[in-house]
């Protein structure tokens, strides 16, 4: 899981350096708004994978003059990129030394401390929260304002939004299959209420057996697990052993005797970016079976 837990409790907003060159006038922060007379960043350095694959999901990708080390491991088109550190370690010097416009992260507790430090200096930052659907929508909006791609930032939200509506349609009136999204599984930490997993699984017609968490992303006992007894088991845990083989500790789980545990590769879930339309027609499809998610597809071209 890349994206940190953390509470979320805010207005939707647009935040903007005081201390930064004038870059844009902003004409407001709700879906369908248009942006003007902006000012693209040329040298950004980006310490968070889900901001950077949305910049490179923009063409934008010649401005990152440096990344986090997990951009650089798991994004290709990156992996030559200068390094500036790990996601919760990231290097002041580094940051420094590659003379960024600006730096772009998600606001951890680590990286809060970080994005004082790099203010202090006179470093521009532009922190972006990634916990709700909507937070990734207005990310890709504000990216695309910050490197001139508004238009590819439109179309992207736009594919996204009607992915969304569109399995909603293709699902309606279907009884919804209580799913559990485990993220890891020694301690069992899941998908919770609030996150922008649990509003794909809504989406997706799934009841999120955990959704009652205040916490996107809660750590759980097996013993919840066993009494809670989803249906589906979506186990997006990095331990290479088994998860049907793992979960059969506990039989009683209804996932288990119904063989429905099921190993995802957590990139293509839980990455807050720009590929959500993507994630919800895998969801759809593994929930569902592929002529649903081939159904989702088609109707979100219309």
């Amino acid at each position: 899981m890349v994206s940190p837990a953390y509470p979320l409790n805010r207005v939707r907003r647009l935040v903007l350096s005081l201390t930064a060159p004038a870059w844009m006038i902003l004409l407001g922060t709700f879906p369908g708004v248009v942006f003007s007379e902006t000012v693209a960043a040329s040298r950004i350095v980006s310490l968070n994978p889900s901001l950077t694959q949305i910049l490179l999901s923009l063409d934008a990708g010649k401005s990152l003059v440096g990344v986090d080390d997990y951009s650089a491991t798991h994004l290709a088109d990156v992996a030559e990129r200068p390094r500036v550190g790990g996601l919760y370690s990231p290097s002041l010097e580094s940051v420094v030394a590659l003379e960024p416009d600006v730096v772009v992260l998600v606001p951890s507790a680590e990286q809060r401390d970080f994005q004082g430090r790099l203010e202090q200096m006179g470093i521009r930052v532009e922190a972006f929260e990634n916990i709700r659907f909507e937070d990734v929508l207005e990310n890709i909006r504000r990216l695309g304002v910050l490197t001139d791609r508004v238009p590819q930032a439109n179309q992207r939200v736009e594919a996204v939004q009607r992915a969304r509506a569109a399995a909603r349609r293709v699902l309606e009136g279907q009884r919804p299959l209580r799913v559990l999204v485990v993220l890891q599984r020694d301690p069992v930490f899941v998908v919770g209420g609030g996150s922008f997993i649990d509003e794909m699984l809504e989406a997706v017609g799934a009841e999120n057996v955990a959704g009652d968490f205040d916490d996107p992303y809660p750590r759980v006992g097996v013993e919840w697990v066993v009494g809670k007894s989803p249906e589906v088991l979506l186990d997006l845990s990095p331990d290479p052993d088994g998860a049907l083989s793992y979960w059969s500790r506990w039989p009683s789980i209804q996932a288990v005797s119904n063989q429905r545990v099921v190993t995802l590769d957590s990139a293509l879930i839980s990455m807050p970016g720009p590929d959500l339309d993507r994630a919800i027609q895998r969801l759809a499809g593994v929930l569902h079976g592929p002529p649903v998610a081939a159904a989702i597809a088609r109707e979100g071209q219309r």
